[in-house]
């Protein structure tokens, strides 16, 4: 006869006084009221934020690059409506790509129709001018004003910077004209040249413009794998939906066969376990006995010290003895482990089946996922969005820019329009006035940073509140499939809408309080590698450690503040309680089964995990044999694919994304049900006022029966 379990008395507690229980509390209060009055504040300043933003904000300054005046290459309505590409005067000037696409390289830049195709240096021009003046109507398309004539002296011309001092053939990329690149028998050449004039006396070559351009090259080849994976998208995108689709079958058919499949995938992966430990011990034996009759089987590590060659402790029986002993002991563990914790293991296990009885019964949660995903998708678009806007607030900021950098005045703002008048074009000669970013001196401009951090501790919070949101509502859905005595009878009808309204309707503050939590902890992670990543150079050997520390620190508090907010949603879907309240009943109940909760943990992780791997597999194979073109049976399958491993690598991480979101409902449903279960075992006795509301085999598992199975 098994021992009656005495119910605790729990005041206060709705179950504990309505014998009829038989679900989620309907009759509920709004919970978290002032959270949920800041929530939509917050929400409110957002909206603000976007429409302010809109409106100071031009994602033109993305689009289209911009010339040392400020102006836009290629926008309708402007004098440069016909000239889209920018064109710098002096691209050996720029130390550095990172530079040129910035847009701040210490050398005039212009919008120009075309790219310039030939060699030509101001100085030829000056000769040629004379003979054939169709040489400067094609020169001076690349000068300021097309109506200058080459009278000038080339310092005169370097003074004014009216005219580059030579131009050679380059591409458009980006909208920008970047050097045309090319290899001819392993020399690197520039217009079929290895050497060319840079108009002001001097002989440059090929490798002298790529270091000054190093890394647009890279950007050029980049572009053509992009050319190329896009048409291997473009060959194999039908086959890729046919494997997504496969895999969405798949994770299905896991997820509802597990009722039949979980115990025998646990316990043929732990024996398969426990004979690889197995195999190791007697191999370390074997290794061991054969180096016990070797003439030097009496050295230890003492013996040959600190080596950098590992293979050297390998030839000693002291190493393979270290093994054996620590593979036995950790034999002996997992065995122990096994036997004493076999009932645990068997509820686990039943839980799964359970769970995957109740998806079943359910199937619109499996659905879910794809809300889930509108949601996200919605406040990802919102944030980048404002996060563009931002960015590109402001008005032309211009700085000056000097060819040698020696000017003292250099990086200070100024106004081009009457910069040569100023003392600084005279104390600086050469220098200039160009157009460097886009900012300003008022409130809003001066409180763009802080707008952007806004903006991203609103993006956090508000996904950490959709995916909360999701959590509560199956929560609900599985939380009622539970506390149904009759099962499937006493399933309210639409749970999981249900479940989804309750969650909105009644307990938006308590999400957006856990969710807020968790958003505050991720702000702080990102501020860190922030700090880490700006201030790496400047680290020694103590900061490091309590970096990572910190790091370390954060990660697990992360990990915690996930756990216990989940189980305390599922107390909220469950009671209707507050969040506090519902976090503090959900640890307690869960440091009150603590080692139910670490068995059912690692249970639960080890069949997802193995789901996932088996689903993102097992199409795997099948996308790598079909793209390889090692399927036989199918004559129509892509063929001739540039890279074959774009459209595979598509394909497994997306049945993996695909079999991650029907296993997260699946984990829910065993939270929910696992948090449930421990209740019902601590509310109740099996007596007819208290009856069991689990299963039947959870029941015998347990050596229970509820009082009208023990009349029958």
């Amino acid at each position: 006869m098994a021992k009656k379990r005495k119910p605790p008395s729990i005041k206060g507690d709705p179950r504990i006084h309505d014998p009829h229980f038989k679900g989620p509390i309907v009759n509920r209060s709004c919970t978290d009221v002032l959270c949920c009055m800041i929530f939509i504040l917050f929400i409110i300043a957002y909206i603000l934020l976007g429409l302010v933003a809109w409106v100071n904000g031009d994602p033109r300054r993305v689009a289209y690059p911009t010339d040392s005046q400020g102006y836009f290459c290629g926008q309708k309505g402007t004098p440069n409506e016909n000239k889209p590409i920018l064109f710098y005067f002096n691209l050996l000037s720029c130390t550095s790509p990172s530079v040129v696409v910035n847009l701040q390289c210490p050398t005039r830049q212009i919008c120009v129709s075309k790219c310039p195709e030939r060699f030509l240096t101001y100085m030829e021009i000056q000769f040629r001018y004379r003979k054939d003046r169709n040489y400067w109507t094609y020169y001076s398309q690349f000068c300021k004003s097309a109506h200058l004539k080459p009278a000038k002296t080339l310092t005169q011309v370097l003074l004014d910077d009216d005219c580059p001092t030579a131009i050679f053939p380059s591409k458009p990329y980006l909208q920008r004209c970047f050097p045309d690149f090319s290899t001819k028998n392993g020399t690197l050449t520039v217009g079929n040249k290895t050497v060319f004039e840079d108009g002001s006396g001097k002989t440059r070559n090929a490798v002298e413009l790529r270091a000054a351009a190093n890394g647009i090259n890279k950007v050029l080849d980049a572009r053509a794998i992009g050319v190329k994976v896009f048409e291997d998208y473009a060959t194999t995108w039908y086959w890729i939906l046919i494997g997504l689709t496969i895999a969405m079958l798949l994770s299905w058919m896991f997820v509802i066969l597990l009722r039949f499949t979980a115990g025998f995938l646990f316990w043929l992966f732990t024996f398969g376990v426990i004979g690889i430990i197995a195999y190791g011990i007697w191999h370390c034996y074997r290794e061991y006995s054969s180096l016990q009759g070797q003439p030097d089987s009496h050295l230890t590590v003492y013996h040959i010290g600190i080596q950098t060659d590992i293979s050297m402790y390998f030839q000693l029986k002291q190493t393979w003895f270290a093994f054996m002993i620590i593979l036995c002991i950790l034999e002996v563990f997992i065995i122990l482990m096994l036997i004493f914790l076999r009932d645990r293991i068997r509820i686990s296990i039943a839980l799964l089946k359970e769970g995957s009885k109740a998806i079943g019964y359910i199937p619109t949660t499996l659905i879910y996922p794809v809300l889930t995903f509108i949601f996200l998708s919605i406040c990802i678009s919102y944030w980048a969005v404002i996060a563009v806007y931002l960015a590109t607030s402001g008005v032309p900021i211009y700085k000056v820019t000097a060819p040698e950098g020696q000017c003292k005045h250099e990086n200070k703002t100024c106004n081009p329009e009457i910069f040569n008048t100023t003392e600084i074009a005279k104390a600086c000669p050469g220098a200039q006035c160009h157009f460097a970013f886009y900012g300003g001196k008022s409130l809003y401009h001066q409180y763009i940073t802080t707008f952007q951090i806004f903006n991203l501790f609103i993006f956090l919070w508000l996904i950490n509140f959709v995916i909360a949101l999701g959590q509560c509502a199956l929560a609900g859905a599985f939380a009622s499939y539970y506390w149904a005595l009759k099962k499937p009878d006493d399933i309210p009808p639409y749970p999981l809408f249900t479940a989804f309204g309750r969650a909105i309707r009644y307990h938006t503050g308590s999400l957006a309080f856990g969710s807020l939590i968790l958003a505050v902890v991720q702000m702080f992670r990102l501020i860190l590698e922030y700090l880490d990543k700006h201030l790496k150079e400047a680290q020694n050997n103590i900061s490091k450690f309590l970096k990572c520390c910190l790091r370390c620190c954060f990660w697990c508090l992360e990990k915690a503040v996930k756990f216990l907010n989940r189980n305390a949603y599922v107390m909220i879907a469950i009671y209707g309680k507050n969040f506090c309240r519902s976090a503090r009943d959900a640890f307690n109940l869960l440091m009150r089964n603590i080692l139910k909760v670490a068995v059912m943990d690692r249970v639960t992780d080890f069949v997802l995990i193995l789901g996932k791997i088996l689903v993102a597999g097992c199409i795997g194979v099948l996308a790598f044999l079909l793209f390889t073109e090692r399927l036989p049976m199918i004559t129509e399958g892509p063929t001739s694919l540039n890279y074959y491993w774009v459209p595979l690598m598509t394909v497994i991480i997306g049945s993996y994304l695909i079999a991650h979101g029907f296993f997260s409902v699946y984990a829910m449903c065993i939270e929910t049900i696992f948090i449930c279960f421990l209740e019902d075992l601590e509310r109740n006795d099996g007596s007819a006022e208290r009856p069991y509301y689990m299963s039947q085999s959870l029941l015998k598992i347990l050596n229970e029966q509820n009082a009208q199975t023990k009349k029958q």
